[in-house]
């Protein structure tokens, strides 16, 4: 090469005198609509290979690619592609939890609610919920199913209910098989506590918790004449109050929980409600709210006494310590029970992507009433990942360099 004649100078050359007619800004927007869609069509190659390999005879194979399609459909919100392969998904899921084991079962009922989730908007979700229904109804009921994995189920069965709505009649019969498992923790006819696995505590206190959510579905008249004024109803206040003395602090709190959101809806129809336990509940909760027994961990002393702090505070006063979840331009109150218990229940399967159905997921929205879509102006620049940045860069290049080529002398032609 001669000297001086470095490689790229007659770029140089070439942009200095105007005769290259695209700039880098043009290269970009050239590319801008593709760039656009390709971090969904990128994924949506990804999770149709997943979809794929559902099928396979590895197990572990087959655990991947679960985990795969969670992963993509927590963080994004496609109703339209699962519409389209809802038949395949819920296939997988029931055979999965029919002949899978552990982790397979547990990303199987992940999918199922993640399932209505992507189409609780849509009727297509109370049809998935009519399919996957007997069989997460089953596996919960199996006793020789791992009871971490019936407790999954347990989740997932109460939130594929309370998304997919239907009658009330389904919702209580589900909530009797539920009070059915966790009544394992009532005290004994003697009065004293039953000792149970820790397995089985996490198991009962799934299932309470699952109670509890399908509750929030009820309405404060019916809360208030089931439960105040009847004693047909299982669980009763006063079972309820017993979990409180359980020797697992899941199951305790759970209960508190419950009895939280129990109360609060009995008391929106009557101020009167659960007059006659209030005291000796007042009592086993202040108790719980300062436990310092060093027979505890102190991380599970920590967490039951914030825990029953709140409880406390509304069960003697009626104070609802209202949270404040802020979300792009938006923030969502949550200033009751009700509320808190649906939100932990959708942070459960969504974990990090909550925020983008909170902004994005027509459900989700209509469940906490934040209305219609913000629309975002397009001239709005959004936070970008370091992967979407990169892309970004490459294309840019890559265009850069497509449009300089048909500009560059060509040396071969002297």
């Amino acid at each position: 090469m001669p000297k001086g004649k470095r490689k790229g100078k007659s770029d140089r050359d070439y942009r200095n005198n105007g005769s290259v007619q695209t700039s880098d800004d043009e290269s970009f927007n050239d590319n801008a609509s593709v760039l656009s869609n390709f971090s969904e069509e990128a994924l949506e190659d990804k999770l149709t290979e997943a979809v794929d390999g559902l099928t396979q005879k590895s197990a572990q194979g087959r655990c991947n690619c679960l985990e795969a399609i969670c992963k993509a459909l927590i963080k994004k919100y496609i109703p339209s592609y699962v519409i389209d392969r809802k038949l395949t998904l819920c296939d997988a899921v029931e055979r999965c939890l029919k002949k899978g084991k552990g982790a397979e079962q547990e990303y199987a009922a992940q999918l199922a609610i993640l399932l209505c989730v992507q189409l609780g908007a849509l009727q297509d979700c109370e049809e998935v919920c009519r399919m996957l229904k007997p069989v997460l109804l089953q596996t919960v009921s199996d006793k020789s199913v791992n009871a971490t994995i019936r407790g999954k189920c347990c989740t997932a069965l109460s939130l594929v209910a309370f998304l997919a709505g239907g009658e009330m009649g389904d919702v209580l019969h589900l909530m009797q098989q539920f009070e059915g498992i966790f009544a394992g923790s009532y005290l004994k006819g003697d009065g004293s506590v039953p000792n149970i696995s820790p397995d089985l505590a996490i198991l009962h206190s799934a299932a309470l918790s699952a109670w509890t959510l399908l509750f929030t579905l009820m309405s404060p008249g019916d809360v208030y004449r089931m439960l105040d004024n009847s004693d047909d109803f299982n669980p009763s206040l006063t079972q309820i109050s017993e979990l409180l003395k359980s020797g697992h602090l899941d199951v305790r709190m759970s209960a508190g929980e419950a009895l939280a959101t129990v109360f609060e809806l009995g008391c929106d129809y009557q101020d009167d409600f659960g007059e006659n336990l209030k005291d000796d509940l007042v009592e086993v909760l202040h108790q719980l709210a300062t436990d310092s027994h060093k027979y505890r961990a102190k991380k599970d002393r920590k967490q039951q006494r914030a825990t029953f702090r709140d409880v406390l505070h509304y069960i003697e006063n009626g104070d609802i310590p209202e949270l404040q979840i802020k979300f792009g331009q938006e923030c969502l109150i949550l200033d009751s029970w009700v509320r808190r218990k649906q939100y932990d229940a959708m942070c459960y399967v969504l974990g990090p992507g909550i925020n983008i159905h909170l902004s994005e997921n027509d459900l989700l929205r209509d469940i906490f009433q934040l209305g219609t879509k913000i629309l975002i102006n397009d001239i709005t620049i959004q936070r970008q990942t370091k992967l979407e940045r990169h892309l970004v860069n490459a294309a840019a290049f890559k265009a850069r360099t497509i449009s300089r080529g048909k500009n560059r002398d060509k040396r071969s032609d002297f």
